[in-house]
């Protein structure tokens, strides 16, 4: 049984593959084509945080695979409150395929999987979003690679992070490492990355620059997160000052390369974290970052409950 807690749980074989059957699944999608491998099994969805691409993304896509949903939070079940976690997942983990999680805490998944007796795919947490690099991942190789052969374009590439040293930050530095490409970090003062909550074995893969302008020096991708993510509302005033100088602008793509691409896995907030000619304009691919949720997780569930087709 395989779960999915963070991105380097799976190994680039495995995301060439995933990355491949991503590419079919949507092709059928998009003709209309009927793809139901998951007839009869059914998703756990719990959600503490809340949710829209999330829940729509896992939702749509175990329906269109002709399983079924079962939606939980906190405030209709006993997750979190009267029952330990650790019952929650023996309990849920008998009566479902499949569950996903959208929490705080990386050790609250961690400890419902290590007492799950189905695959845990994480939904999102405080240190990880593995399902959005994913899709990140994806969008960059439909506009500049090769879905037959998907991580060939990946190999040379720089992204360049700017923003908070988060769950996103974090992610695309472990995806860096595993897939062999680099990463540029420019975050402000006290907002740092943490290699050692990413897991990485070296700092080889990353760069790290005061100023978000050097850091989309030559780079092939430039992408940000919101300021304040869930959970960390009652910094968002200290956080705005903080953060000013680290708004993607039309400058810092200038300063990219010419057919750069900008990302962003929303929502997002025009006129923080981003311009709007940025995210509005021609580099920017965040709809297509956002729909290939839904095809990346179909890949993966399908992956997780029936393995390599």
């Amino acid at each position: 049984m395989q779960h999915y807690l963070k991105f380097s749980d799976l190994d680039a074989s495995t995301y060439a593959y995933l990355f491949s059957r991503s590419a079919l699944i949507k092709s059928k999608f998009k003709a209309y084509e009927k793809h139901q491998p998951l007839t009869d099994r059914t998703l756990a969805m719990i959600f503490e945080k809340a949710s829209t691409r999330t829940r729509v993304s896992f939702e749509a896509g175990m329906y269109q695979m002709g399983g079924s949903v079962v939606h939980l939070t906190t405030g209709d079940s006993q997750l979190g409150r009267a029952e330990p976690i650790e019952d929650s997942a023996r309990v849920i983990s008998r009566m479902v395929d499949l569950v996903m999680i959208r929490t705080y805490e990386q050790t609250k998944i961690e400890s419902f999987a290590a007492h799950s007796r189905v695959p845990v795919i994480n939904g999102l947490t405080n240190e990880f979003h593995p399902c959005q690099i994913m899709a990140d991942l994806f969008t960059f190789i439909e506009h500049r690679g090769n879905t037959s052969r998907p991580l060939d374009c990946l190999k040379a590439i720089t992204v360049a992070w700017v923003g908070d040293g988060n769950n996103m930050a974090n992610t695309w530095l472990q995806a860096a490492e595993l897939l062999n490409f680099k990463v540029h970090v420019s975050t402000p003062s006290g907002y740092e990355i943490d290699q050692s909550v990413a897991g990485l074995r070296s700092s080889d893969s990353y760069k790290i620059f005061k100023d978000p302008l050097q850091a989309c020096e030559g780079v092939d991708l430039v992408t940000t997160d919101v300021w304040t993510s869930m959970g960390y509302e009652a910094e968002n005033e200290t956080r705005r000052k903080a953060f000013t100088q680290w708004c993607v602008d039309t400058e810092m793509m200038s300063n990219a390369k010419k057919n750069a691409l900008f990302m962003h896995c929303l929502p997002a907030h025009r006129g923080e974290e981003v311009q709007a000619e940025v995210i509005d304009g021609p580099q920017s691919v965040v709809w297509d970052e956002a729909e290939n949720r839904l095809h990346v997780q179909k890949a993966l569930m399908e992956y997780l409950l029936i393995g390599k087709i």
